[in-house]
């Protein structure tokens, strides 16, 4: 029973994780497609909490469509992420919505859809071997 129990457990939380997998790979696809392309430039790096103690994440300012000054921390952050200070980086975002810009790097764009479909292979791949052991 406790078997089948972390089965589905594991295979719920794959399933979640796929899920959460290609509403960002749509999303990414859309930007690429519809998103306006800019340049930023990285004003600050701030330090936040996390579980695993603090992190640094980067600030990235752009001017929009309409010449205003907007702010933004990637979505994506961890090991690898970080960005230096004045650093000139590419910037998508929808059209209407500048606010929700992303940084448009491999690491920044394709690397979530990447990291949280192998997650969901993973948990896949245990709720299966539970499930039939």
């Amino acid at each position: 029973m406790s078997g089948t129990l972390g089965g589905v457990l594991c295979g719920g939380a794959g399933v979640f994780l796929l899920g959460s997998a290609l509403s960002e790979g749509v999303q990414m696809r859309r930007l690429r497609r519809h998103g306006l392309h800019t340049h930023g430039v990285v004003v600050d790096n701030v330090r936040v909490r996390s579980e695993d103690g603090p992190e640094w994440v980067p600030v990235i300012e752009f001017l929009d469509q309409r010449g205003h000054r907007v702010e933004f921390k990637p979505r994506m952050r961890g090991s690898g992420m970080g960005l230096a200070t004045g650093l000139t980086v590419p910037v998508i975002h929808p059209p209407h919505s500048p606010q929700r810009a992303r940084v448009k790097m491999w690491r920044h764009t394709t690397g979530p859809v990447v990291v949280t479909a192998f997650a969901a292979a993973v948990f896949l791949a245990v709720g299966v071997f539970v499930a039939v052991n």
